[in-house]
C-alpha cells in the first residue's frame, strides 16, 4: 500500500515512487475504467485507502477520478460507489432524453438555421445535460477533496479542460502547497478548488454538450487540444503512471479499402471523437517510451544530471473494440433519442464508434465494467508488482527523444 503521507521526509532514492493514475476521456466508454478499478480494488487488502497519490482525469475520466479523490479514505468503498452509478445508468441521467426535451432542442436548432439566429436564445448544444449536473452535485461532494488532501490520502487531483477563448489545454489542480503551476506551449496547470463546474466543463463534448464558464473563460471537453495527456500527472509529482485507456491496443494498420459510399454524419462524428479522445494518449505513450529508451542510452556518470528521467508505466486498455460492444446494445436507447440518432446514421455499422461514446445505458455500461474487470484480472500480477514497486519495467520500444 502506497500513500503520499508516507513519502514525507524519506530519501528519494529509497522510498517508493509516487504512482499517478491517468484516467482518459471517452463519454460512456469510461465505464470500462470502473471495471478496471473494480479489479484493482479486489487485489488490494480490505479497507485500504486510495493507493494513488496523484489522480489526473479528463472528461468522464475526471468524474471517475473525482469519486476516488472524494472517497479516498476507503478505496473499495469509492469503487463500489462508482459501480453503483455506472451499473444503473440511463441516458436520462446524463441528458434530457424525454420527447419534449429532445423536441425543444431540435426545434431551437431548426429555428436558428431558418431565421439566421435567435440572438441570446441561440442553441448552445445538441443535448441538455442538466440531469448530469444534478447527479454530480448529489453524488460527488467536491468540498471533500480538500479533506482527502489534508489527511494525506491524496496528494493532488487534476481536471483537464479545453479553453474555447484561449485555445489552451488547462489542468485545474487541487493539491499540496509544494506543487507548482506549470506552463508549456498551449497547455497550463493552474491551482484551483475543484467543483462540479470543473467536472461538467471537462466532460462537455464539443457540439453535443454546452460549454461551461469557469472564472473568465468558457471551457469544453478536456480531451480537445490535449497534446500531452500524461503530462499533468507528472507535473503534479507522479513518478510512475498507471494509465487506463478506452481503446483496444491494436497497433496493426487497418487495411485501406475502396468505398464509394459517402460517410454518414455519425461516422464522421465517431472519427472526430476518436481523434479527440484516443489519438493523443497513444501518441503520448509512444513519446514516453521514447524518452525511457533515451534515458537508458545516456551514460551514467557520477555527479551528472539529465533533465530526462525514466517513467515506468502500466497501461490497461480494452481487449475488445468498444464500438463492437456498443453495436450489441444499440437497441436500448430511448425511442426519442433513437429517432434523432437514426437520422444521422448511428444505427449503421460505421456509426457504432459515435454510439459507443453516448450509449449511457446500464446494460452497455455493465458490459464495459465486466470487460474492464476481466482485463484487470488478466494483468493482476503486473498490477500487484506495479502498485508495490516490485521490479516492474515498462517494455522499451524504438523511439526518438522528446521531452515532456
Amino acid at each position: 500500500m502506497i500513500l503520499s503521507r508516507f513519502y514525507k521526509g524519506e530519501n528519494r532514492d529509497t522510498r517508493p515512487k509516487k504512482i499517478g493514475l491517468v484516467l482518459a476521456g471517452g463519454g460512456a466508454r469510461a465505464a470500462y475504467q470502473v471495471g478496471v478499478l473494480k479489479g484493482i480494488a479486489e487485489l488490494e487488502p480490505v479497507g485500504v485507502p486510495n493507493p494513488f497519490p496523484i489522480i489526473s482525469g479528463t472528461s468522464a475520466g475526471a468524474i471517475n477520478g473525482a469519486a476516488l479523490a472524494i472517497y479516498a479514505p476507503h478505496f473499495q468503498g469509492a469503487v463500489r460507489r462508482l459501480c453503483s452509478v455506472w451499473e444503473n445508468f440511463h441516458v436520462s441521467h446524463v441528458f434530457r432524453s424525454d420527447p419534449l426535451g429532445m423536441l425543444q432542442n431540435s426545434s431551437l436548432w431548426m429555428l436558428a438555421m431558418l431565421l439566421g439566429g435567435l440572438g441570446k436564445h441561440n442553441p448552445q448544444a445538441l443535448l441538455n445535460r442538466q440531469p448530469l449536473y444534478e447527479l454530480l452535485a448529489q453524488r460527488l461532494p467536491c468540498e471533500r477533496i480538500q479533506q482527502s488532501i489534508d489527511a494525506g490520502f491524496v496528494e493532488a487531483f487534476g481536471v483537464s479542460c479545453s479553453g474555447y477563448n484561449s485555445g489552451r489545454s488547462v489542468t485545474f489542480f487541487q493539491g499540496q502547497e509544494d506543487i507548482q503551476p506549470w506552463q508549456r506551449v498551449r497547455r497550463v496547470g493552474t491551482r484551483s478548488v475543484i467543483t462540479t463546474e470543473h467536472l461538467m466543463a471537462s466532460s462537455a463534448l464539443p457540439f453535443i454538450f454546452r460549454p461551461e464558464k469557469i472564472h473568465r473563460e468558457f471551457y469544453g471537453d478536456g480531451s480537445m487540444r490535449q497534446m500531452a495527456p500524461l503530462s499533468p500527472a507528472l507535473h503534479m509529482g507522479a513518478e510512475r503512471l498507471l494509465v487506463i485507456g478506452v481503446r483496444l491496443d491494436d497497433s496493426a494498420q487497418p487495411e485501406r479499402v475502396e468505398d464509394a459510399a459517402m460517410p454518414s454524419v455519425a461516422q464522421v462524428g465517431g472519427h472526430a471523437l476518436n481523434s479527440i479522445f484516443l489519438d493523443s494518449l497513444d501518441a503520448d505513450l509512444e513519446r514516453l517510451h521514447r524518452i525511457n529508451k533515451t534515458v537508458d542510452l545516456i551514460p551514467r556518470r557520477k555527479g551528472s544530471e539529465t533533465p530526462l528521467r525514466r517513467i515506468e508505466s502500466l497501461v490497461i486498455s480494452p481487449s475488445r473494440h468498444l464500438s463492437e460492444v456498443a453495436e450489441e446494445y444499440a437497441g436500448l436507447l430511448p425511442k426519442s433519442v433513437a429517432f434523432f440518432f437514426r437520422g444521422i446514421g448511428v444505427y449503421k455499422k460505421d456509426g457504432s464508434d459515435f454510439l459507443s461514446y453516448l450509449l449511457f445505458e446500464r446494460e452497455y455500461c455493465q458490459a464495459l465494467i465486466e470487460l474492464g474487470y476481466r482485463d484487470a484480472m488478466a494483468q493482476q500480477e503486473n498490477i500487484i508488482s506495479f502498485l508495490n514497486d516490485k521490479d516492474y519495467t515498462t517494455p522499451v520500444e524504438e523511439a526518438e527523444d522528446t521531452d515532456f
